[in-house]
């Protein structure tokens, strides 16, 4: 079995606010603008005021693609009553997860009644080729699929169907931890996060042999509340749309949201949707506008000299939210041909050669796209929350590729000079998420470093990086009080945030944990992954560290050397040769998250395991016996030892790797 670990999250969002008339805030705008993520046919009023469903995620080194289809999400109100639909599309369109690194895509917008809801039920498509896997053009060394591959729907098992053949669904009913109160007059948000970071979500069982390789994919254990801070601060996807009016005082555009087509169309395809969003233009700082169609760029504030030429026309819109819930483009680019503006490569960063000055995207298809970045390249670095410098670029030119400024891993949507020339030169690259990631070391007072080895060694980076200055903000803690300086949580539990003075101090504490299990596995220590800021105070000329989730340090496959007693037992693991204790956690609440993973012909069940009950320690000590297979997941503990955060025991054909 092996189970991937992605290292990152996907969230939908779901955010409510009252129309209010539009004020510049840090952006641009007129009074009469309405709200610009609500449909044109819609009305808002004080019982129901809208609310916009919006999707983001984080990806995977292993994964170009995890299409999904949702086909609905329903808030549940306090004390009972009809659940209140937010998202219901009248045509199912795939959304990829991994697009969707760290930022959120608007989905749709709801008038939600005022009132107090306690909990969301989500409702995916669950048939065969309701989800789709598109493998990495560059995976992990050890993925149990080729580079770029396709999974077969025959291979992609969805746990927790119900239904009928040919319309299964899976229901995942959250439960909040606070309820989500809708008022007039304010904004609301709700953050529900699929946790892709969860070890259970994507599961691949390969057994003994030539026998078929089982992905399992679980809908049902990764979907928590997550806070939202401050709707400002969202990096939004750049939108695809249908340009159908400019407003008559040429402030804004509204445009018929497109989604293009998952798996990928060559030529790609859009899917239309019902969603109609007002963008505006930038009236205090400016917007970039390109016209890709004559290869032309120019700094708008309205559009008044685009109007007789903008009907009709595909845009890619990069906006971000301000406090009353309109949308303001910073930079807009558009073409008669839908093709033209969807070729430009957006994904992760593959590779970054410094000696050719050429970076590598993977694309949506799992392919490599390789971009010259020239004299000229503009770098930027999306910052919603701060107009001026979310339309500033960051570095011009080759610069900008040394000293690991950008690295694997980064989330990135570039734009080509020419889509049709050979090789294809960055005209700009947006940075919509810096991430950083890997085996933490050498935590001190300043700062700490992260160290990540790749398949391709070129890849590999070992990084210093500082935590952000004492007194730069950093969001808000669980009560609504500001948060100043770094902070850090583990996976498992994103809303107990550690922050304040004592967090750095703590933070070097968790992460000096090792356990060694010898032989060519080694020592295994803490793991972690940071989204780091520019131009901190901290580090005025380059990255720093806002945050840090700690991550559960994926061992390799094990075998149960003595068997489970009094809440612990070991285990050595393919290549170690001594052997590590693993505690587990009974505690309600907190304890390990325990799976049997089953295995009869080529049916993979996984099935949840409470071990804070009696009769779920029965199951785990059955299932723990010496000689049994086992998965863990944890945090290297100062004594040697190794905290589970998840722990998968095997059942039937047993896995391989």
């Amino acid at each position: 079995m092996q189970s991937y670990l992605l290292r990152r999250t996907m969230r939908a969002a779901l955010l409510a606010g009252f129309t209010v008339s539009l004020a510049a805030c840090g952006g641009g705008g007129s009074s009469d603008s309405a709200m610009s993520s609500t449909s044109t046919t819609s009305t808002t009023n004080s019982s129901s005021p809208q609310m916009a469903v919006m999707m983001s995620d984080a990806a995977s080194d292993d994964w170009a693609a995890i299409g999904v289809e949702i086909q609905s999400i329903a808030l549940i109100p306090q004390g009972g009553g009809s659940p209140v639909t937010v998202y219901a599309p009248a045509q199912l369109a795939m959304v990829n997860l991994v697009e969707l690194d760290q930022i959120s895509e608007i989905l749709a917008n709801a008038a939600v009644p005022v009132g107090t809801y306690t909990g969301a039920t989500l409702t995916l498509s669950a048939d065969p080729g309701d989800v789709s896997l598109t493998v990495s053009a560059d995976p992990t060394a050890g993925f149990a699929a080729a580079a770029g591959a396709s999974i077969a729907a025959e291979q992609i098992q969805i746990q927790g169907a119900q239904g009928a053949s040919g319309s299964l669904t899976v229901p995942v009913t959250v439960t909040f931890d606070s309820p989500l109160v809708v008022s007039a007059g304010q904004s609301n948000a709700l953050d529900l996060e699929f946790d892709l970071a969860h070890p259970a979500f994507i599961i691949a069982h390969q057994p003994p042999g030539a026998g078929m390789t089982i992905w399992s994919v679980d809908f049902r254990w990764p979907i928590r509340r997550h806070p939202i801070d401050d709707i400002t601060h969202l990096v939004l996807r750049h939108m695809y749309g249908n340009v159908t009016a400019v407003a008559s005082n040429n402030a804004s555009i509204t445009i018929t949201k497109d989604l293009p087509l998952v798996p990928v169309a060559n030529p790609e395809t859009p899917i239309a949707t019902a969603l109609s969003l007002q963008i505006l233009a930038d009236a205090v700082n400016g917007t970039i506008f390109y016209d890709v169609d004559a290869k032309t760029s120019t700094t708008i504030k309205d559009f008044s000299t685009l109007s007789a030429t903008l009907d009709g026309k595909y845009v890619r819109v990069a906006a971000r939210y301000q406090e009353d819930g309109s949308l303001v483009a910073v930079r807009i680019w558009a073409s008669s041909q839908f093709d033209d503006i969807w070729a430009s490569p957006e994904g992760h960063v593959l590779h970054v050669d410094t000696t050719s000055d050429v970076i590598t995207v993977s694309n949506e298809s799992g392919e490599a796209v390789p971009l010259t970045v020239d004299a000229y390249t503009k770098f930027f670095f999306r910052r919603p929350a701060d107009a001026v410098a979310d339309a500033a670029p960051i570095a011009t030119g080759t610069g900008f590729l040394t000293d690991n400024d950008l690295v694997r891993g980064f989330k990135v949507h570039a734009t080509v000079v020419d889509p049709l020339a050979t090789p294809l030169v960055a005209q700009t690259v947006d940075i919509e998420t810096a991430e950083y990631s890997g085996r933490i070391s050498a935590a001190n007072t300043t700062g700490f470093t992260y160290k990540h080895a790749y398949r391709t060694a070129a890849d590999d980076y070992v990084l210093n990086l500082d935590y952000i200055a004492g007194a730069s903000a950093n969001g808000d803690d669980a009560n609504g009080n500001p948060i100043t300086g770094f902070k850090f949580w583990d996976f498992a539990y994103p809303t107990q945030v550690t922050s304040g003075t004592g967090a750095i101090a703590e933070f070097v504490t968790t992460t000096n944990g090792a356990v060694n299990f010898g032989g060519s596995a080694g020592t295994v220590s803490a793991w972690g992954m940071s989204v780091a800021r520019w131009e901190d105070p901290a580090n005025a000329t380059g990255w720093s560290a806002p945050w840090t989730i700690l991550l559960p340090t994926p061992v390799p496959l094990g075998t149960v050397s003595t068997a489970l007693s009094g809440g612990t037992f070991a285990m050595t693991v393919v290549g170690g040769v001594t052997p590590a204790v693993v505690d587990v956690s009974t505690t309600s609440g907190s304890a390990t998250l325990v799976y049997q993973v089953d295995r009869t012909g080529n049916v993979v069940t996984v099935t949840a395991i409470d071990v804070s009950t009696a009769s779920g320690m029965v199951s785990l000590s059955a299932g723990l016996a010496v000689g049994a297979k086992v998965k863990v997941y944890g945090i290297p503990q100062v004594n040697g030892s190794l905290s589970a955060y998840v722990l998968a025991y095997f059942s039937g054909t047993e896995p391989i790797s």
